[in-house]
């Protein structure tokens, strides 16, 4: 199959998935080596990106997805009458610094960190898909492990964990001021999406 034709195939099966999918899982259906269908998917992304489209190519470590263009957010929202949610909680974006940048992490950890209960915002962000359970540590009560999710790295507009900003460096814990003001500065830039198709199910009521 030309490279034309199996960016079109691709682009199909991403858009007929309308949920994130690994590269491996799309070169199964292709019957292709995972590296073509990687290949496949940077230039496909490329070409979105150089043309204008309102449609663009979203990665998500070793996931892929169509969404649409935050820049036409405000007419999608119009369109489709989204209402635009209110923003996380100063206590959710905490936790989840606190877990993105160090994780897997227990609930003990998290709230050695902020030093209050964080049972409620991690239920929470677990609801919004921005957090999940990694299984038990091997100790006594065997602690349950949180991460992040792909839906965390689509949220906050970064492909990998490496793209996080880097925390400054201390001999001791950083504390919920350092870690915090990481994501909140991207936030306060906008570099967070306000693609509506993206944000809309994560950021819900306030915690």
């Amino acid at each position: 199959m030309k490279m034309n034709k199996m960016e079109a195939a691709v682009e199909a099966i991403l858009f007929a998935s309308g949920e994130p999918l690994e590269a491996d899982r799309i070169a199964q259906a292709l019957d292709v080596e995972p590296e073509y269908v990687t290949s496949v998917l940077k230039s496909l992304g490329e070409k979105l990106s150089g043309s204008g489209s309102g449609i663009c190519l979203v990665r998500m470590e070793d996931r892929y997805q169509l969404c649409t263009d935050p820049e036409y957010a405000v007419h999608v929202r119009a369109a489709l009458e989204i209402k635009k949610n209110t923003p996380l909680s100063n206590a959710a974006f905490e936790v989840l610094a606190v877990i993105a940048y160090n994780q897997p992490v227990t609930k003990a950890f998290i709230e050695q960190v902020r030093g209050v209960d964080c049972s409620g915002v991690i239920q929470n962000l677990i609801l919004k898909g921005l957090v999940e359970e990694r299984g038990r540590l091997e100790l006594p009560g065997r602690p349950l492990v949180y991460g992040t999710t792909p839906e965390f790295l689509k949220c906050f507009c970064v492909s990998t964990l490496d793209d996080l900003p880097d925390l400054p460096e201390r001999e001791d814990m950083p504390t919920k001021e350092n870690i915090i003001n990481q994501l909140e500065i991207n936030f306060e830039n906008g570099e967070i999406t306000d693609n509506p198709l993206v944000v809309d199910n994560i950021i819900g009521d306030s915690d």
